[in-house]
């Protein structure tokens, strides 16, 4: 992170000081990776049987608009929701949270299993966007709270890649169990009924103090003589969410809109469009194991992810035949795959333990807004420059202006820092 750093005050576990090998600490890492993918579960799980529901409801007035909805609202609810589950989490108690939060997401999971009405699974919807703002929200502080410095960095790359891979997994297990029934996918939720267990039993309780350090940014009210009351971070955080609000359009562009591409190109075969979707999420891995392994901090090298993000935006907006679109893609894939678990680790940087569910809340409504609004963002492109490709194009300008104003940042911060003066020699 920028800055230099400073340890919080107070005593307590330090983040690593939890055993970070053996069972336990795989069974760990594994529950909180699983509790990322509820929310992914939830969002490409019925897709493939859309079609069915609303054949199904074809007699209920406005079906044509309500059902898409099924598949839409969890994530306006967690965006919207998200802050809310933030200031929960730090109030109450992650663990507490998360393991209530799992049980009720199986419970309104499965709801549409017995509801005969549209305006019925609606609202089991809502409340299923709930449940995964409250997991996503305890399952990322949570790896905050246990982990700091490259080990953090790697498990947030992990969630990317987890997030990743389980979205292609999930759609083809959805379409597999749609084809028995709309209603037989919804089964699946309850798989979050084996997770709650596990996570009351094998998550410990993090310390309520850290020893890890915080950035300078936030560092002075901490270091004051203690008499004033420590204020959240919203300076240092708000740069942050508007960077990942813009940041989800760029990193959701290339999986809700590549269909539509290829099919403006002439392709029609499903193979061929699932086979193109699955190379641009196995670039997102790819980006995210790069991120996992690097060594030097996320902010400096965001500049350059956005221009990769940029330049792929730009190939597809230039492409003539589906070979190329695809290369496209993979190259603006590579990019967000590095960009949303840089995104995120910046973030967590920027908090201490007692606002880090609020602040994870702040980020994670950021992201899933930026999610819920990138394909109404890209109609309307579409309707002002007259092609989808075009508007791919317009947002890869967009995103190479993010990454100059990035680069023109972070060279002033540098040229403004201070000489860093020699430490004096100390006695004993």
């Amino acid at each position: 992170m920028p800055g230099s750093a400073t340890p919080t005050a107070g005593t307590g576990r330090a983040p690593d000081a939890l055993p970070v090998s053996g069972p336990a600490h795989l069974l760990r890492v594994a529950l909180l990776m699983a509790g990322s993918c509820l929310p992914i579960l939830g969002a490409v799980l019925i897709s493939p049987v859309l079609p069915k529901i609303e054949d199904h409801f074809a007699s209920v007035a406005g079906a044509e608009a309500l059902v898409p909805l099924v598949l839409t609202i969890p994530a306006l609810s967690l965006a919207v929701l998200a802050p809310f589950a933030g200031l929960i989490v730090d109030r109450l108690g992650r663990k507490r949270l998360l393991v209530v939060a799992t049980v009720l997401y199986a419970v309104f999971g499965t709801a549409p299993l017995w509801l005969e009405s549209l305006g019925g699974i609606l609202v089991s919807r809502v409340l299923v966007g709930v449940t995964e703002a409250a997991i996503m929200t305890c399952c990322t502080t949570l790896i905050g709270d246990y982990y700091s410095g490259p080990r953090r960095d790697r498990y947030l790359a992990l969630q990317t890649m987890c997030a990743s891979a389980s979205a292609t997994a999930f759609f083809v297990l959805g379409g597999a169990a749609g084809s028995a029934g709309w209603r037989v996918p919804f089964w699946m939720y309850a798989v979050s009924l084996v997770l709650a267990p596990l996570m009351a039993v094998a998550l410990p309780r993090p310390a309520r103090r850290t020893a890890e350090p915080v950035p300078a940014e936030a560092a002075g009210a901490a270091a004051d003589a203690g008499t004033a009351k420590r204020s959240f971070p919203w300076r240092a955080l708000a740069t942050t969410c508007a960077l990942t609000f813009f940041g989800a359009m760029v990193f959701y562009t290339v999986p809700v809109e590549m269909a539509f591409l290829l099919d403006d190109l002439g392709v029609e075969e499903t193979g061929i469009i699932g086979l193109a979707t699955a190379a641009a999420s196995a670039a997102t891995v790819a980006g995210a194991i790069v991120f996992s392994r690097r060594r030097s901090p996320a902010d400096p090298v965001l500049p350059l992810v956005f221009a990769v993000c940029a330049v792929g935006f730009g190939i597809m907006f230039l492409a003539g035949n589906t070979l190329v679109l695809v290369i496209g893609a993979v190259v603006n894939c590579v990019g967000t795959g590095f960009l949303l678990p840089s995104l995120l680790t910046r973030a967590m940087g920027r908090l201490d333990f007692a606002d880090r569910g609020r602040g994870t809340g702040l980020w994670l409504a950021a992201f899933f807004g930026g999610e819920f609004v990138c394909p109404l963002v890209l109609i309307a492109l579409e309707g002002a420059a007259g092609s989808l490709a075009a508007a791919v194009g317009l947002l890869g300008a967009a995103s190479a202006v993010v990454a100059v104003v990035l680069l023109a940042a972070g060279r002033r911060s540098v040229a403004a820092a201070p000489p860093v003066a020699d430490a004096p020699a100390t006695a004993g």
